[in-house]
């Protein structure tokens, strides 16, 4: 039998703040935008750069961590899996949303301060801080 691998490092920039919300059951779930940006020179010799968007999202006491701690502009390292949903929206429309569900963050903005938080060590970080 053949396993599969569904795994995900980006590091980028905050687009904006994250946004917090709990599921029926209490659980918080936060949610980002992280841009990655690279960069190369063509054939002609011009600079050229892309952008590409990544929706984020974070589960449990990693989501409160990040609620606090993160902010528009941040500089992060995320990695994770992706995950499709799909859902039906008001106007009868079928919408699809491909994410990467954070399982580790390491908090980029100041290099003294790097810090690693992985989903197995969300709630003795949230106890911490």
């Amino acid at each position: 039998m053949t396993r599969g691998l569904n795994k995900v490092m980006i590091i980028g920039h905050l687009g904006r703040d994250p946004e917090m919300r709990f599921t029926s059951t209490g659980r918080p779930v936060a949610a980002f935008s992280v841009a990655t940006t690279r960069g190369w020179t063509n054939i002609e010799g011009e600079r050229q750069e892309e952008t590409e968007w990544f929706h984020v999202v974070t589960w449990g006491g990693l989501a409160e961590l990040c609620k606090k701690r993160l902010h528009k502009g941040s500089q992060v390292y995320v990695e994770g899996r992706l995950q499709t949903r799909s859902w039906d929206g008001p106007d009868g429309e079928h919408y699809y949303r491909t994410e990467l569900v954070a399982q580790e963050l390491i908090f980029l903005d100041s290099r003294d301060s790097a810090e690693s938080l992985d989903y197995d060590d969300e709630l003795d970080a949230v106890e911490a801080f």
